[in-house]
């Protein structure tokens, strides 16, 4: 017996890294469809790029406002120079963080969908963003009842 012992022990050990070695694991193949995409059913990468910069922007700056009313409070507080209830306090950071809300459903819609970056406030983008939506959605709607 001690020599059966000795025998696995002095047998090199394999090392098994990940599923390299494992042949029993299942194989995942990428299967690359005939149907190649087109644009319609996404959001072309210079509007997504566009969208975000509108929602860093109308999000960003209330956002950063709504922090910015607790820092300013506690200041003003602390050195005396004021007397701030907390109900102001937490109204106005409130009332920053719901401007940031409302910016970012305004930074999707204002963007236009046109090569070119349309006018800087995009308010003649909206009309057509939530026909695009309503229609995404009609569409979706559609595929899930066929």
């Amino acid at each position: 017996m001690k020599g059966a012992k000795k025998n696995k022990k002095s047998q090199p050990k394999e090392e098994k890294i990940g599923f390299s070695t494992n042949t029993s694991a299942p194989r995942i193949e990428e299967k690359i469809s005939s149907k190649v995409s087109s644009n319609k059913s996404g959001i072309p990468k210079y509007v997504a790029n566009r969208m975000a910069r509108r929602i860093a922007f109308t999000t960003g700056i209330p956002t950063l406002s709504g922090m910015g009313v607790f820092i300013g409070s506690y200041f003003l507080i602390s050195k005396g120079i004021a007397e701030i209830s907390p109900t102001v306090t937490l109204v106005s950071s409130a009332f920053c963080f719901l401007l940031g809300l409302l910016g970012l459903s305004y930074g999707i819609l204002s963007a236009s969908w046109d090569f070119n970056s349309g006018s800087f406030l995009g308010f003649e983008n909206i009309k057509p963003n939530i026909n695009r939506i309503k229609d995404a959605f009609k569409n979706s709607k559609n595929e899930v009842s066929n």
